[in-house]
């Protein structure tokens, strides 16, 4: 491999990673979906179960009572969160399972302290 093909190819992944956390920043700037992620941060040992978007306001962790927001809106911003990898998602028949993503939340602490 000549040395110009492998300084595209190291290029290329370093914008990949910058388009990620891109993505990742952009999804936390919404002050809802930073405190859902500062919650399951929080719980970072074990996943949280949701019940699926029309049960949401009866969950346990009750995040659309707490934010104040229809159970649909919360259910958007668990989709945002996992499209930005921060967040992992299973489903276990009527239960979601969430838990935090944690490469991502390894690259968030690197960028934000160095």
């Amino acid at each position: 491999m000549s040395k110009k093909t492998e300084d595209q190819t190291v290029s290329s992944k370093t914008d990949a990673d910058l388009d990620r956390m891109a993505r990742m920043f952009k999804a936390l700037s919404n002050p809802h979906r930073l405190r859902i992620y500062s919650e399951l941060a929080a719980c970072v040992h074990e996943p949280i179960t949701k019940r699926l978007p029309e049960e949401f306001q009866n969950c346990q962790c009750g995040f659309a009572e707490r934010l104040g927001l229809a159970p649909s809106t919360v259910s958007h911003h668990f989709k945002e969160l996992r499209e930005a990898g921060l967040v992992h998602m299973k489903r276990d028949g009527k239960d979601v399972l969430f838990w935090v993503n944690q490469e991502a939340a390894r690259k968030l602490r690197h960028i934000l302290h160095g």
